[in-house]
């Protein structure tokens, strides 16, 4: 993975005390330097090296630092438990602050990763300076769920997890295939939903470490996609308890009690207006699917109506203002799931006004 290193960008290995972890910084920063950390959290089928140019980019008082999860990039392939969410992952991220003695961390997670940073507030919030959440996954999970509460559609549920991924996809990523000759190659599937027709061509040097960042990512069932386990209801698959996208699924992805925290750090969500993987209207969602006739079966919006997955985080993060948080939404026109990949410059901005305000008062305090 060294070879897809941009210069100035550097790799360590850092052992926990529960799994070996790699981290990508400048050549720089010493990891394990003390202070503050800005920890960056990439999303599914990805790695740190998405991060780079933030990496490179962002100046300030902190250690710059962005993480593989495990499954992906260099981090041991340990399995996912998905019985206990994205647990596994933030359980990794404390054992890792852990280890880099790590004073105070601010906290940066796309898409999936979004869904970690949470889970690390609400387990870890004395030690959370800030929160960026980058085209986060719904609070509620990722399919399975209706309505702006995120109640699930089945107890179970069903239409959430590993039956959603497509197997030639999954094919694809275990293949190591780098080309653009089918549409469910890694390179066709960036091209397509990772980031907005407005944003291409991407930089060829650029494009190739993107998919090779995507290749990283371990298939199987203890991994990338998970278990599925069949069910009579449409869409005919719920989510089993191993891999990936089972971590996702509402019976065990919850994470809008961030309401509910006794001192709310501020939350900066940025995402772009085209998103098609997390949206009201996602691509990646069967029920929307289904309503447009992509999957067959669908039972109607009575039935099973498309998750809104961005109202859904807005919802959470209304009632995390309400109970004396603050977030700020940045929306980037023309913009698709990447905003970091597609506009880094703007993105960085925005970031560095996020953590550079002075820190809010923690509620209930004048």
């Amino acid at each position: 993975m060294t070879d897809h290193l941009l210069p100035g960008v550097a790799a360590t290995r850092v052992e926990t005390d529960r799994l070996t972890q790699q981290v990508l910084h400048r050549e720089d920063v010493d990891p394990r330097g003390g202070g503050e950390v800005v920890l960056l959290v990439h999303g599914n089928v990805s790695s740190a090296l998405f991060w780079q140019q933030q990496l490179l980019a962002l100046q300030g008082p902190w250690r710059v630092l962005a993480v593989d999860l495990r499954g992906f990039g260099g981090t041991d392939p340990a399995p996912v438990d998905a019985t206990r969410g994205v647990r596994d992952w933030s359980d990794d991220l404390a054992a890792l602050v852990a280890a880099l003695g790590a004073e105070r961390v601010h906290l940066v997670g796309w898409s999936m990763g979004g869904g970690v940073v949470l889970q690390h507030l609400l387990d870890h919030a004395e030690r959370v300076a800030s929160v960026t959440l980058v085209a986060p996954v719904s609070p509620f999970g990722f399919g399975g769920t209706a309505g702006a509460d995120g109640h699930r559609v089945h107890p179970d549920g069903t239409g959430a997890g590993a039956g959603g991924a497509n197997p030639d996809f999954v094919a694809a990523l275990a293949a190591g295939d780098t080309t653009a000759d089918a549409p469910t190659s890694p390179r066709s599937i960036f091209r397509a939903f990772y980031v907005a027709p407005g944003s291409l061509p991407v930089d060829e040097q650029l494009e190739d470490l993107y998919v090779a960042s995507m290749l990283t990512t371990r298939t199987g069932e203890d991994h990338y996609p998970g278990d599925v386990v069949a069910v009579d209801a449409w869409p005919g698959a719920a989510p089993g308890g191993r891999g990936v996208l089972n971590t996702m699924a509402p019976t065990v992805l919850d994470v809008s009690g961030i309401t509910e925290l006794p001192v709310k750090p501020p939350v900066l969500w940025i995402r772009g207006d085209v998103d098609q993987v997390v949206s009201d209207t996602s691509a990646f969602d069967l029920a929307f699917l289904g309503s447009i006739g992509a999957v067959p079966g669908w039972p109607g919006a009575a039935g099973f109506p498309p998750q809104p997955m961005v109202t859904q985080t807005r919802t959470v993060l209304d009632r995390y203002a309400a109970s004396g948080g603050s977030y700020r939404e940045v929306v980037l026109p023309e913009v698709g799931h990447a905003p970091h990949v597609e506009r880094p410059q703007e993105f960085v901005v925005a970031l560095l006004e996020h953590l550079t305000a002075p820190p809010a008062e923690p509620a209930g305090l004048t």
